[in-house]
């Protein structure tokens, strides 16, 4: 690492020095000068003081790049030694913060707040509470102290639990009537190119410590709170909401339906579980106007589940690992869309096959002994007979013996993959119907990993805005990691994974400070490449007049 000097001639004959920050790299086998940071003009900077600066960091990596001569060998020499006193991982931050200003989240937030004004930048607060839970899950209490030891978050050194609550707030109040939710969606939709005249919405249950509501999930001894999410066709969420949980089904879809009445929206589907797909939930959702999308139970014994089921048709390929086939049945309002997932019906062939092993493995066991042990036998039977999971696939002979259920194989051979999709629409096409029911869980799930690591499960807050912040604060950080995962191809655990491997190190001896970056390696330049993010520079802050800070006491 060395200084590079460089200079300009200006009109009237005059001639500016410059300073940069440089080092030499290798590139196809010839020496090529990087700079890594621009320092300004020569006569505004202490250019000994970054010298030494320069030579101390050399000696503590033991390169000697750039100090050929005798001053530079001289200066190296006298090269004070530094010492790493912060590393902290930048990569996954530093690209989450890359989209939070693309998508103009801040800028919503400020238009939203009008000319309030803080002691601390609450903007950075509330972006390092989103960041906390897509990269690192905690509570508010632990979110403040991960930025003040853990992370390196850009514009924010410190903060505590009462500036985290303080944002929570503010962003409430940001986004009142959907302000900040539809900013932030225009803003994802016009990025990624959506198609936004299709939204899915569903609704879930979590426990809250207050007021008392229904129990969607049998928890009658806890009160409730009802979370509502949309999301487009191809998983981007679009919009949440919370209520109490003595919310009635159809006040909820009512309000969701108010709240997403836009030109550019055509049409907004309520998407429903295999829980909620009875004949009298269905025909309540269609009283409250629009249309349904329902995940089917197919082990029930329904006979019209059997119809479709049975039904012959061609499968129509949607993506890698999916497929679908419609169906209409004669009296039916409804379509039917039959789902084969390739990849999972491998995987459930796969159980099977192990479990069925097992089973016989120990009926041979069972016959083999059988006469020596008979008591010891019986017990071992029902044991078996009785397996949470083994137990299933047996049927008990008349003399008590046990074998395995070969019709219960036979129908469960023909579910393997499959899934099914009842929908009221008759205009949404096959495709759409599936990716968008599937899109739905994925993102479901995504937010409930998320609320479930913030421990919404249960919800510890006792204030309702607190709650309403709570999960906006999760549904922001499940915008940013779905753009993420759109634009790269990856899932976020394992973009996560690779961008936390970057880390920001400091360095400080009495020559001064430098702040650097490790090295990217190939995949992860790939990730800021494909999300067009530019990586965090390798070089953050190069300062030869700062000082240690003396410890309390001392003279």
């Amino acid at each position: 690492m060395f200084l590079r000097f460089t200079s300009r001639t200006n009109a009237d004959g005059t001639v500016v020095r410059y300073v940069a920050l440089a080092h030499n790299r290798r590139v196809e086998g010839r020496i090529k000068p990087d700079v890594l940071m621009n320092l300004g003009r020569v006569d505004r900077v202490d250019v000994a003081g970054l010298q030494r600066l320069a030579a101390s960091i050399n000696k503590h990596f033991g390169g000697d790049d750039g100090l050929a001569g005798a001053a530079e060998a001289a200066t190296a020499a006298r090269a004070a030694p530094l010492e790493a006193v912060d590393a902290r991982p930048i990569g996954a931050t530093w690209l989450l913060d890359g989209l939070w200003h693309r998508l103009g989240v801040g800028t919503a937030i400020r238009a939203a707040t009008g000319a309030r004004r803080f002691t601390a930048n609450m903007e950075r607060v509330l972006f390092a509470l989103v960041a906390n839970q897509a990269v690192a899950p905690a509570s508010r209490l632990s979110a403040a102290e991960w930025v003040r030891e853990d992370a390196a978050v850009t514009g924010l050194s410190t903060m505590d639990e009462d500036h985290a609550y303080r944002a929570m707030d503010l962003l409430v109040d940001a986004d009142t009537h959907g302000r900040v939710q539809q900013s932030v969606f225009a803003a994802v939709a016009n990025l990624l190119n959506l198609e936004v005249d299709l939204l899915f919405v569903d609704t879930t249950c979590f426990e809250r410590d207050d007021a008392h509501g229904h129990a969607e999930q049998h928890r009658g001894d806890l009160p409730q709170l009802v979370i509502g999410l949309a999301v487009t066709k191809e998983g981007i969420p679009a919009r949440c909401w919370c209520w109490p949980g003595h919310a009635g089904d159809q006040s909820v879809l009512t309000g969701v339906r108010d709240d997403l009445r836009d030109p550019k929206l055509g049409r907004v589907i309520t998407a429903v579980s295999r829980g909620f797909s009875s004949a009298d939930d269905l025909a309540d959702l269609r009283r409250t106007g629009g249309h349904y999308l329902a995940g089917m139970r197919m082990r029930d014994g329904n006979p019209l589940v059997e119809a479709v089921l049975s039904r012959q048709g061609r499968y129509q390929h949607v993506r890698d690992n999916l497929r679908v086939k419609e169906v209409r049945l004669g009296g039916q309002d409804a379509r039917f869309v039959v789902c084969h997932n390739p990849d999972q019906a491998q995987r459930d062939q796969q159980y099977r096959d192990e479990a069925i092993g097992r089973i016989q493995a120990e009926l041979a066991r069972f016959a083999e002994q059988r006469g020596r042990t008979e008591a010891a036998h019986v017990r071992a039977e029902c044991a078996l007979r009785d397996h949470p999971t083994l137990g299933r696939w047996l049927v008990q002979q008349p003399n008590g013996r046990l074998k395995v259920n070969a019709a219960k194989v036979k129908a469960e051979a023909r579910l393997d993959g499959k899934y099914l999709i009842a929908t009221s629409d008759p205009d949404i096409s096959a495709e759409d119907a599936a990716l968008g029911y599937t899109n739905l869980l994925e993102a479901e799930h995504g937010f409930r990993d998320l609320t479930t690591q913030l421990l919404l499960r249960p919800v510890l807050h006792r204030l309702e805005h607190r709650i309403h912040a709570q999960a906006l604060v999760c549904w922001l950080a499940l915008v940013l990691t779905r753009v993420a995962e759109r634009g790269s191809g990856q899932p976020w655990r394992d973009i996560n994974r690779q961008l936390g491997r970057i880390t920001q190190v400091t360095l400080a001896g009495p020559a001064g400070r430098v702040t650097q970056t490790t090295p990217l390696t190939p995949e992860q330049k790939a990730i800021y490449q494909a999300l067009s993010i530019q990586p965090p520079a390798r070089v953050a802050a190069f300062d030869p007049a700062w000082s240690r800070p003396r410890k309390a006491g001392t003279a």
